[in-house]
This record gives structure tokens, C-alpha cells and sequence, in this order.
């Protein structure tokens, strides 16, 4: 069986990064496919001596893992990817494109020292010497940032957060398209979701109630904990749990 483990960003970047991680399938298991679910976040890959970024996912879907082989990443925090690639984020939406449409010379300029380097921890050292850069040309929007962390929790309701921050949910809605990819209320909807998968393992031992938990993520009840899972992942609630847990 593969592995995937996560690791926090080098400490300058903690604000723009969400984490580092890897993926790997030992030489001499079968292919196999990895299971990636929506967390509002974008993805600089470094995977088979190739740059690519993996857009938002409106959807779970399966990427194809081939044995022996070996993928670095680093993720992005939500409204930081359309000031890191220079475009709208939304036109990363449910997508992987190669670096070198976004950022030109200077991917393979990337490319040719990830080539180069010497053990994974120069790896993450690099992609992450690109993030930086790029964001030095494009800083990201304080206000879709300031609502991106309100969001996702109980109680969270995109018009009082409008409000809050002294802008209409139309204006929200089309910078929060510019530096995250959709809107408010989708991003609300995922990242509440990522709360329930990050209890996957509590739901697949049974140590949860799933009508306390949906109340305890903001959910107005299990029906709606299990909607949404449906929406995002094709799965009620126990049989994704049972999935990610395995």
C-alpha cells in the first residue's frame, strides 16, 4: 500500500502554505489510485520530473498512482492562488495544468534544479523559493483572506460575513472567484466538509454519534452532513469514513 504524509511549510511561509507532503508507492506494489477529496486549496506538484498545478476540486475524484513512483507537493492556503499564478483562480477549477502555462521560464528554470536536487528537504526548499517569489508580484487579497478563516465552522453565514467586513455578498462573491476559485459559500461548505473527514477515523471506529457531530460541525442536522458528503463525494458520511480510514 502507499503512503501519504503531511508536514508543516517552512515557518515565513505558514500564512500562504498549509503544508508539504508526499505521496509514494513503493516499487513492487500494484498501481493504484489515490483517492483526493475537495479542501478548497491548490497544489504545486512535483511528480515524474514534471511541474504542475493542481487546481480546486469541486468534486472527489481518483488520480492514478503508477508503482514506484514518488509525488512532492506543496499546498496552498484558500485565496492565495489566483496573487501566486497571476490569474483568476476559478480558471483552476477541477484541473491540472503544467507550471509552465502559468509561470513561463521560470518553471523550467524550477525544473532543471528539482533535477538537480539533493534529497526531498531540498525538494520542498525549491517549490516552496517559487511560491515566494511569485507572490512577491501579487499579493494576495486581505479581505477574501480574512474570510476565508471565518468560514467552515459553525454558525458561519457568508451574508453576516459581508456585512462584517463592510463589503455586499456580490462583491465577496467576485473576489472570492479572483483569489479562490469559487465562492463563499462553496468554500464554506468545503471546508466544513474537511472538518468531517478529519473524524473519519472516530466515524469508521464508532466512537461518534453521527447526529452530535453534524450539530458540532455547524450542520442543521444529519440529513444535511449527509447531503452535503453525497455532493462532494458520491458517500454518505460511515461508508466515506470507512474509505479514508481504511
Amino acid at each position: 500500500m502507499g503512503s501519504y504524509t503531511e508536514f508543516a511549510p517552512s515557518p515565513p511561509l505558514h500564512a500562504l502554505l498549509a503544508c508539504r507532503w508526499e505521496r509514494e508507492l513503493p516499487a513492487g506494489d500494484p498501481s493504484d489510485s489515490a483517492l483526493i477529496l475537495p479542501d478548497g486549496c491548490v497544489d504545486l506538484l512535483w511528480r515524474d520530473g514534471e511541474l504542475t498545478v493542481a487546481g480546486l476540486d469541486r468534486t472527489a475524484w481518483r488520480s492514478p498512482v503508477r508503482a514506484g513512483s514518488s509525488i512532492v507537493g506543496v499546498r496552498l492556503r484558500p485565496g492565495v492562488a489566483g496573487a501566486v499564478f497571476g490569474i483568476p483562480a476559478s480558471e483552476l477549477l477541477d484541473a491540472t495544468v503544467p507550471l509552465g502555462e502559468l509561470l513561463g521560464s521560470r518553471a523550467s528554470t524550477l525544473s532543471e534544479r528539482l533535477d538537480g536536487a539533493q534529497g526531498r528537504e531540498a525538494e520542498y526548499l525549491l517549490l516552496e523559493e517559487v511560491i515566494a517569489s511569485a507572490i512577491a508580484e501579487g499579493v494576495p487579497d486581505p479581505l477574501v483572506l480574512a474570510a476565508t478563516r471565518r468560514l467552515g465552522f459553525p454558525g458561519s453565514r457568508v451574508d453576516e460575513l459581508a456585512e462584517a467586513l463592510g463589503i455586499s455578498e456580490r462583491q465577496l462573491r467576485r473576489r472570492f472567484h479572483q483569489s479562490v476559485g469559487y465562492g463563499p459559500k462553496t468554500l464554506d461548505r468545503v471546508l466544513r466538509f474537511r472538518r468531517l473527514v478529519s473524524k473519519a477515523q472516530a466515524i469508521s471506529d464508532g466512537e461518534v454519534d453521527l447526529a452530535r457531530l453534524a450539530a458540532d460541525l455547524g450542520y442543521a442536522d444529519q440529513a444535511h452532513m449527509a447531503r452535503d458528503s453525497v455532493r462532494l463525494t458520491g458517500l454518505p458520511p460511515a461508508r466515506l469514513a470507512a474509505l479514508w480510514a481504511s
